[in-house]
C-alpha cells in the first residue's frame, strides 16, 4: 500500500506505524484507519516488534470530525463496526508484542488506539483524554472494555464522565500505562524497549499474550490447562532450546523468534 497518512519503517525486526497527518494532530479519517490496519497485519508477518507513535506534538486526536461530512451525516455505528473494530482488533491480537510511543497527546479514540497496544510508554508531556462526553458520546474504539480492566471502575468512570485529561505521571500511577518517560529521553528510551522485544523469544512472546488475554474470562482450572498447552507448545520451539543451553552455558541466549 501507497501510505498517504502514516509512514512504515522496518528496521532490525522493529516495525514502527506513525500517525503522519501532523497539521490536525494525527485525528484519524478512514484512509488513516485503513492504512495503520494494513500496516499492523503487515507487521505481524514482518516483523517481531510493532510500535505506534505520532509525528509532531500530538500522538493523536482522535477522531476527524470534518471527515465524511457533517457529524449528522455520520452513521458512528458503521464506522465504528467497519472501520475501528478491526483496527483495534488486529493491535490487540497482533501475534507479535506491540507498543504505543505516545509523544504527545492522546485524546478519545486516540488514548483508546493506545491502550489496545501490550505496552504504552509515555512522555512526560504526554496526556490522556477521554474526550467522547464533550460532544455528546460514549467512549468507543474500546475504551470501555480497556479503562475498567487497567485502571478500576472507579477511575474509568470518572475519567470517562469528567472528560479531564489524565496526565503521563498519573497514567503510570493508576496502571493505565506500562511507564512515563522524561521528554528529552523518551525517544531513545521507547527504541531501546523495542529493540529489547524484537531479539527476544517472539513465539513465547505471542502465547503470552494469548495466556493473559484468556485470563480475563477463564477460572483456574481453564487457565492451568490453557497454560500447559502454551508451554508445551512454547517448549517445541527453537528459541527454547537456544535458552537453556544459553543458560547452562553461561552466556547471552541468541534468540531467532522461532
Amino acid at each position: 500500500m501507497d501510505y498517504q497518512t502514516i509512514s512504515y519503517t522496518l528496521n532490525d525486526n522493529v516495525a514502527v506505524v506513525t500517525l503522519n497527518r501532523p497539521d490536525v494532530m494525527n485525528a484519524m479519517n478512514s484512509q488513516m484507519r485503513a492504512e495503520v490496519l494494513h500496516a499492523v497485519k503487515a507487521a505481524g508477518r514482518d516483523a517481531r516488534v510493532l510500535v505506534i507513535t505520532g509525528a509532531g506534538r500530538a500522538f493523536c486526536s482522535g477522531q476527524d470530525l470534518g471527515d465524511g461530512g457533517s457529524a449528522a451525516n455520520i452513521d458512528l455505528e458503521r464506522v465504528l463496526r467497519d472501520e475501528y473494530v478491526p483496527m483495534i482488533r488486529a493491535i490487540s491480537d497482533s501475534p507479535i508484542p506491540t507498543i504505543a510511543a505516545v509523544n504527545g497527546a492522546a485524546a478519545g479514540a486516540g488514548a483508546n488506539l493506545a491502550l489496545a497496544a501490550d505496552v504504552v510508554i509515555a512522555a512526560e508531556g504526554a496526556v490522556f483524554l477521554q474526550a467522547f462526553t464533550r460532544i455528546g458520546l460514549i467512549p468507543d474504539a474500546g475504551g470501555t472494555y480497556f479503562l475498567p480492566r487497567q485502571i478500576g471502575m472507579p477511575r474509568a468512570m470518572g475519567a470517562s464522565l469528567f472528560a479531564e485529561p489524565v496526565s503521563a505521571r498519573q497514567a503510570a500511577d493508576w496502571g493505565m500505562i506500562w511507564e512515563a518517560v522524561e521528554d528529552d529521553s523518551f525517544a531513545s528510551h521507547w527504541k531501546a524497549r523495542a529493540a529489547k522485544l524484537a531479539v527476544g523469544p517472539t513465539v513465547a512472546y505471542g502465547h503470552l499474550k494469548e495466556a493473559l488475554k484468556a485470563s480475563q474470562n477463564n477460572d483456574l482450572e481453564e487457565q492451568l490447562l490453557l497454560e500447559a498447552k502454551l508451554q508445551g507448545a512454547c517448549g517445541k520451539t527453537r528459541d527454547f532450546t537456544e535458552g537453556v543451553m544459553a543458560f547452562l552455558d553461561k552466556r547471552k541466549a541468541g534468540f531467532e523468534g522461532r
